[in-house]
Order: structure tokens, then C-alpha cells, then sequence
């Protein structure tokens, strides 16, 4: 293992290969800023132009466009409170507000260390791991999927604090918004209304960008306060080493679990970031500073969505099972090139599995020189009065949802769930909530009724890591209830 590996780096020594990495990177970075571009539509936008490389090189591109992507929506979150992709909407939770209080260069600053330390981390898993992991990933019943998205179910307890039933609310609502389409398993059309667009449901992008740019927006126009006032005093330095090194448990054990829930398949990144981020908050000494602009949430956020990479290509190059959508793309890039991932690659192919390994060490090594050269150029978006940065917001947003599919529908449903989201916001109900039940909406439904129909309602008791999550789903709910119980007694 470790030949192929140092064999790899030196080839990668050349000037080439460092400037195809550094394009993936820049290019991963822009398209992750940018509302609609997801890692898996970057990644998908270069394959063509991959075909005519080396294979090696080829996959090594598309590789640090996929890790810089989950980077890059990072800097719209923090700065606009925009996410880029889907995994940085649980980054906006205390990046803008570092922001709002003048402190957007520590923002940007942690979420560029996590993501950097995170990629590298799932990196090494991979490395050394990949074969034993995926191997436990396919081990997974529908039981125990439909266990590990009631797991990411339970992080409600902590985005609601404050009011859980309002949280409990906005998740069934995300929930409900999901079984808008063709059924799953029967194929038959749900609340369609003969509208053809609805056949395929809402869209996760233009859905993500209403709640959390669009209602903004909406929000700044009610309040009619946009008289040229701008964010003042932004400052763009960094975290203190002493402030990073208070996050570096906290940058480790998001990694782990990112990795974790990156290897099995469907869970993905945002999923990831969402659990790690609860977490986070739950093992924190000041779990109050959560939302208002800790370091330890972004931090958290960050490294699991980053980690997660390193995570989805464990099951892609061990057993040729895509992680997520991204994965499915890079299953496409290999086919492209005449290569059939899985256990056979790395026998027959080792130069190209270890080519990869060797460019994404690379790719998070450049990430990070990239960032904070880009940090003090990003920050200069908050010197934007709001009378200008708001309505370049609106149209971001309007391009981005536009994008996904070049559909004018998907427009109309990001301004949509912008009213809803600044509806949502006029009560104190929480958006972050709505996009976790869209996102998990369809894992529960397909494996709790594949469960059922193949084994009946106690699969979910006999099947052990089935019962071990759900147990922990419980004690994530009820615990914080119980705490509130005995505060309220004092």
C-alpha cells in the first residue's frame, strides 16, 4: 500500500498534475459558492471534458472539483447566509452571524481549517479502510436505514431549543413537502394535481435557496430597511491559533462522523452535517453560543460535510456502489474511462485508486493555500450596501434555481419556499428543520415500507443496529426534554 502510494505522489511531482489539480480546486471552490451549482452538477459539468485525458488524471480532476465544491459553499453561507450547496445550510447557523457581528474573516477562516482537516481525514480513511468499511455498509438492512434517518430525525432536539414543538412542526412539514410526486413503490402520483412539474417533486436546490436566501430577502423588503446600509466593521482575521485549537475535538469528531455516514450509501453530506452539528452542540461546554455565532458550529459543520467525501468513495472504489449523487457522477467518469470500480481495481489498476488517494491530499493542501489567499477578496462581498447585495442576492438565486434544470418551475418554486420561509421566519418557526425532513423524507419512507413488506414491524426491533439507533434517536429527544423538565422545577 504504501509503494503505490509514494509512487503515486511522484507522480503527481510534475507540473501537469499540480496544475490539474489546482484548476479542479478553483473550480470545485466557484461552483460551490455559487446557489444551484451542487458538487454533483460541477463535477458533472467537466466529465465530458475529462474524456479526452489520462485516466488517472481525469479522475484525480473530477475528485478535487468534488472535495472543493463541499468547501466552497461554505463562503456564500457565511457571507450572505446563502449556501452554495445543500451540506452548507448547516453552516449558515453560526457563520452569518459571526458575520452580522463583524467577525466574517473567523468564518470563513474555521470553516476553511474544518473542511481542510476534514477532507484529509476522510482521505486517510479511505485510504487504509476502504475495503472493510464498504463492506459493513452493505451490510445495512432497510431497517437500519430507516433507523439512521430517524437518527438525523432527532437533531430537532437541538436546532429547537427554544421552542421544539415548532421545530417538530417545520420537520413534518420538510416530511410532507416530499411525498409530492410519484410514489417510490407503487408508482402511482401524489397531490400532482395534473401538473406535469410535480410528477418529480420539488427539487432540494431551489427549495434550499428560498428558505434560506429568498426569505431573507422577502423579509428586508417588508421591513422596507434598505436604505444603503451596509455590515460595518467586518473584520477579516483569522481565528486565533489559541480559538482553533479549542475546536480541534471538535473538528475530530465531526470528521469521524461525516466519514461514517459518508460510506453509507444515500445518507450523504448534509446529512452528515446536520448530525455532527447536534452533536457538537450537545458536547459543547457552551452549548448557548450555538446559533449566534460559535466557532465550534461552524467548525462541526465543516469538517463532517468535508469528511464526508472521503466517506462516499469508500463504497465507489471498494465495491463500485455509489456513496451519492456525486458518486453516481464519478461511476459514470469510470465507465467513461473503461474502468469498473470495485475490488478488482485495486488489483489490476492500483496506480489509478492510488492516483486518487494521492490527489485528494494534494487537492486539500491546495484548498486550504487557495483560501486564505481568496479569504481577504471573499470578505469584500459584506462592503456591499444592502440596497445592492439584496437584490444581486434575488438574482443569484433566481439563476441558480434555473440552473439546476433549466427549468422555469424550479424558479418558481425557490420564490415559493422563499415566501414560506419568510412566513416561517415572521413566526419564529425555524427553517433548518423543513430542509432536514426534505432531505431525509425519502430515505424513511422507502426503507420503512421496503422493511415492512419484506419482514413486518418487528424488523425494526430484531434487527440490532435497526434497535440501536432508534434507541439513541429516543434518548436525542427525550434528553434535552428531560433537562428542560428539571430547569423549569429549579
Amino acid at each position: 500500500m504504501l509503494e503505490h502510494l509514494s509512487t503515486a505522489f511522484l507522480h503527481l511531482a510534475g507540473i501537469e498534475p499540480i496544475v490539474t489539480i489546482m484548476i479542479g480546486v478553483i473550480v470545485g471552490v466557484l461552483a460551490g459558492a455559487m446557489p444551484g451549482l451542487s458538487p454533483s452538477t460541477a463535477v458533472a459539468l467537466l466529465v465530458p471534458f475529462s474524456y479526452s485525458m489520462e485516466s488517472t488524471q481525469a479522475l484525480i480532476l473530477l475528485t478535487s472539483i468534488y472535495i472543493a465544491a463541499n468547501y466552497g459553499g461554505s463562503i456564500t453561507a457565511v457571507l450572505i447566509n446563502t449556501p452554495g450547496t445543500p451540506s452548507a445550510a448547516v453552516t449558515t447557523f453560526d457563520g452569518y452571524p459571526l458575520t452580522k457581528k463583524g467577525e466574517a474573516g473567523k468564518g470563513l477562516g474555521m470553516s476553511l481549517v474544518a473542511s481542510t482537516l476534514g477532507g484529509a481525514f476522510g482521505t486517510i480513511i479511505l485510504i487504509f479502510f476502504a475495503t472493510p468499511l464498504a463492506a459493513l455498509a452493505v451490510k445495512f438492512s432497510s431497517a437500519a436505514y430507516f433507523a439512521l434517518a430517524l437518527f438525523g430525525l432527532a437533531t430537532i432536539a437541538s436546532m429547537g431549543s427554544q421552542n421544539m414543538l415548532k421545530s417538530l412542526v417545520a420537520i413534518v412539514f420538510g416530511l410532507l413537502i416530499k411525498t409530492i410526486g410519484i410514489d417510490p413503490i407503487s408508482g402511482v402520483s401524489r397531490f400532482t394535481f395534473g401538473i406535469d412539474d410535480l410528477y418529480d417533486g420539488f427539487n432540494l436546490i431551489p427549495a434550499l435557496i428560498g428558505l434560506f436566501a429568498v426569505s431573507v430577502v422577502f423579509s428586508k423588503i417588508e421591513q422596507w430597511n434598505m436604505s444603503g446600509k451596509k455590515i460595518d466593521n467586518v473584520s477579516n482575521k483569522l481565528p486565533t491559533l489559541v480559538e482553533f485549537w479549542q475546536t480541534k475535538f471538535v473538528i475530530l469528531k465531526s470528521s469521524i462522523i461525516g466519514t461514517l455516514i459518508g460510506i453509507f450509501p444515500g445518507a450523504g453530506a448534509t446529512i452528515a452535517a446536520f448530525i455532527s452539528y447536534d452533536f457538537a452542540k450537545r458536547s459543547s461546554k457552551t452549548p448557548e453560543n450555538f446559533g449566534k455565532g460559535s466557532l465550534e458550529g461552524v467548525a462541526a459543520a465543516e469538517g463532517a460535510n468535508s469528511s464526508s467525501v472521503g466517506g462516499a468513495l469508500v463504497p465507489l472504489l471498494a465495491l463500485g456502489i455509489p456513496g451519492s449523487a456525486t458518486g453516481a457522477v464519478l461511476l459514470g467518469a469510470f465507465m467513461l474511462h473503461d474502468l469498473n470500480p470495485g475490488p478488482l481495481l485495486f488489483q489490476e489498476n492500483p496506480e489509478i485508486v492510488y492516483g486518487i488517494f494521492a490527489g485528494l491530499i494534494v487537492a486539500n493542501i491546495a484548498m486550504l493555500g487557495l483560501g486564505l489567499i481568496g479569504n481577504r477578496f471573499f470578505i469584500k462581498v459584506i462592503s456591499i450596501p444592502e440596497k445592492v447585495m439584496y437584490p444581486i442576492i434575488l438574482v443569484l438565486a433566481i439563476i441558480g434555481s434555473f440552473a439546476v434544470n433549466s427549468s422555469l418551475f424550479d424558479v418558481g418554486a425557490c420564490l415559493l419556499f422563499g415566501i414560506i420561509g419568510h412566513i416561517f421566519r415572521r413566526f419564529d418557526y425555524p427553517v433548518a428543520p423543513v430542509v432536514l425532513g426534505i432531505v431525509l423524507s425519502k430515505m424513511i419512507e422507502e426503507n420503512f415500507r421496503r422493511a415492512v413488506m419484506m419482514e413486518g414491524y418487528s424488523v425494526f426491533f430484531t434487527d440490532k443496529l435497526s434497535l440501536v439507533m432508534i434507541s439513541l434517536a429516543l434518548l436525542s429527544f427525550i434528553i434535552p426534554l428531560y433537562r428542560r423538565f428539571r430547569s423549569s422545577k429549579i
